[in-house]
């Protein structure tokens, strides 16, 4: 244990930074944020952005699964239903994109409740089948809805921020990260008040929490909602990202990438959000240098997408097996010892 790391009060002890390190560490990551888009290339502030999306959308399945302990596979309809509102308002109403954003991730929060009232009588791998079922449904309204474009989908215009277009990566880096960094603020200072602890008691024993008075439907339908509004959100950011909205954008894959981030980077923890995200994104870009280098290698291209599949699969094993809390415990474990380094025995 490290010495001077005592709390007088408790306030000092449910402290987000609890020490002068984090705090330099914090200051010291800000800057670099700042100063990223001055000095990488457009393929790095596209991947920073999706990196972002990511990382937020993640974050929110992880409020549900990794702290409360309920499994969805729904994650990219939530964001598919945030999507198609930033969609219809941008282009038919011309709101603005911060209020487009904030409706689109309602919009996902109130769909998120409706799938989550089964949640009281079934979880695991039922709930995760309800799920399923939901996002199947999600996709069938989306593609049969004339308002939506149907299965063309929509193209939406750029955001307009004080009348300046956000139509490249590098203008829209200062929109998506700024974003997913308060969205990240916001899910760690959660679990720091009483719907978060209630989050983790849930996840722990969930008939225990309700003897302790804890109203198990309310706060399963709240975590989501969260998750749901979260994943709207990001769904949102993906819209203006991409300028194109189809049924096709949001697979049962793509919720299956969320859960594989979360499960590489550590269930319920913040910081296996971030890193598991940011993972999961480049390891399809590791691949696609992985097939460039290969002899004719527009001619293997074709099986990047299911080789991509089976690398997420594997993936997922191989953590459940080797290393069921994550990279944030490799990382844990890398902060302990250089904690006591040199005097570690």
């Amino acid at each position: 244990m490290r010495i001077g790391t005592f709390k007088e009060t408790y306030i000092a002890d449910a402290a987000l930074f609890d020490s002068r390190t984090q705090k330099t560490w914090l200051a010291v990551g800000a800057a670099l944020l700042l100063l990223f888009p001055f000095v990488a290339s457009d393929y790095w502030l596209y991947l920073a952005c999706l990196v972002s999306i990511n990382v937020a959308s993640a974050t929110g399945l992880n409020i549900l699964t990794g702290y409360t302990g309920l499994v969805s596979l729904g994650q990219a309809a939530f964001m598919g239903l945030g999507a198609y509102t930033v969609a219809v308002l941008e282009a038919k109403v011309g709101s603005p994109f911060l209020f487009n954003l904030l409706a689109g991730g309602v919009v996902a929060m109130l769909g998120g409740i409706i799938v989550g009232i089964p949640s009281l009588r079934v979880k695991g791998l039922y709930l995760a089948i309800a799920t399923i079922a939901a996002s199947f449904i999600v996709h069938f309204l989306l593609a049969n809805f004339e308002f939506t474009g149907g299965t063309s989908g929509m193209s939406i215009p750029p955001a307009h921020f004080w009348g300046i277009p956000l139509d490249t990566s590098f203008r829209l880096y200062w929109i998506i990260v700024p974003i997913t960094v308060l969205m990240l603020l916001g899910a760690a200072n959660l679990f720091r008040t009483r719907i978060g602890r209630a989050f983790i008691a849930i996840r722990d024993r969930d008939i225990s929490a309700e003897v302790l008075g804890i109203p198990l439907l309310r706060y399963k339908l709240l975590s989501f909602g969260l998750s749901s509004f979260y994943a709207g959100v990001a769904g949102g950011m993906w819209a203006y990202f991409f300028r194109v909205v189809t049924p096709e954008s949001f697979p049962l894959l793509m919720s299956i990438f969320f859960l594989a981030a979360i499960i590489v980077g550590g269930m319920g923890t913040i910081l296996g959000s971030i890193l598991g995200a940011a993972f999961m994104t480049m390891v399809p870009e590791l691949l696609k240098l992985v097939f460039d280098l290969l002899p004719n290698s527009a001619t293997y291209m074709v099986f990047l997408s299911p080789v991509r599949t089976i690398i997420f699969g594997l993936l997922i094993i191989g953590f459940l097996v080797f290393e069921p809390h994550g990279l944030a415990e490799v990382w844990r474990r890398i902060r302990r010892f250089f904690h006591l380094w040199p005097f570690r025995n």
